[in-house]
């Protein structure tokens, strides 16, 4: 398959065109509507510092059913022993770039680069993307952040400085997320960790289908916090 370059133009080609690696379309800017256009289709950002903006639909997806979220005992000890207090949409900006810092200081690249996080407080400002913030003691230890439409909450990154801590946070998005009867999590490409949560890898073509019907739900926008 070929992949695509994006003019100014608000288009995405089909997501069924990307390669078999996911890769879909180049080109484009972060703006907040081609944001959300790219979401609504199953598309995301993906590239590093420096290099042109890449859009990727992989095939197959990663999501995880709220209903599905796998509480393991250890994990629901820790959270009736109250070891973390959870906000939400308390502190964007420090879990975002929490995402990226943990990432460079263990020695890795991060596609967090200053346009994606610029970008992404953005959408926060206008009420779609989210954080889960995660403290002991008052400090942010850990986290995570997303994209919400309709009733699918697009997860991005999180991060963990303390162990656990990221997994509570998720742990209370999922509750939150199970009350408002949202039908879908993101996550996008298979990783162990999120697979022993109960996420699973879906066809494109269900992933698809699954948008098609949750997207167009109303919108949860604005501050979270205040839910």
């Amino acid at each position: 398959m070929p992949v695509f370059q994006l003019s100014d133009s608000l288009l995405f080609p089909p997501p069924a065109l990307a390669r078999e690696d996911g890769l879909l379309a180049v080109g484009g800017d972060l703006s907040v509507p081609r944001l959300l256009l790219a979401y609504q289709n199953g598309i995301f950002p993906w590239y590093s510092a420096g290099d042109p903006i890449l859009w990727w639909s992989p095939d197959p997806r990663l999501v995880l059913i709220p209903e599905e979220f796998h509480l393991a005992k250890r994990l629901a000890r820790t959270i009736r022993q109250q070891v973390f207090g959870i906000t939400f949409d308390t502190d964007f900006s420090g879990v975002i770039n929490q995402c990226a810092r943990i990432r460079l200081d263990g020695g890795e690249g991060t596609w967090l680069s200053a346009e994606m996080i610029e970008a992404y407080q953005r959408l926060h400002a206008q009420g779609y993307a989210h954080s889960v913030e995660c403290r002991q003691g008052g400090e942010l230890v850990g986290g995570l952040y997303g994209v919400s439409l309709g009733a699918v909450f697009f997860g991005e990154s999180m991060f963990s400085r303390v162990r656990d801590s990221a997994k509570v946070a998720l742990a209370a998005l999922v509750e939150r997320l199970k009350g408002w009867d949202f039908e879908l999590i993101d996550c996008q490409v298979g990783t162990g960790h999120l697979q022993r949560l109960g996420a699973r890898e879906i066809s494109g073509a269900e992933f698809s289908t699954r948008l098609a019907k949750a997207v167009p739900r109303p919108t949860r926008l604005g501050q979270w916090s205040n839910a």
